[in-house]
């Protein structure tokens, strides 16, 4: 009888353990997820300012938000 629970305990703690290695995968997706989510939005309102201080001609803004842009891409590589 003593196997048997032995046993039963060697399974329910490799359960256990895959259980465990399950959702430390899911959250390490889910970051990588919203991570890409993050990024793609801040890349995109830059890019909106980026645009905005070409049409109004305004070199100083569009080479502080070229700057801002460079260093989002080298973070991220992208």
């Amino acid at each position: 009888m003593k196997e048997n629970s032995n046993t039963e305990l060697i399974k329910s703690n490799a359960l256990k353990q895959k259980k465990l290695k399950e959702g430390y995968m899911l959250d390490l997706y889910l970051e990588m997820f919203l991570a890409e989510i993050m990024l793609k939005a801040e890349r995109e309102k830059l890019l909106n300012k980026i645009d905005l201080a070409i049409d109004q001609r305004n070199r100083k803004n569009f080479m502080e938000l070229s700057d801002q842009y460079k260093e989002l891409t080298k973070r991220f590589g992208t």
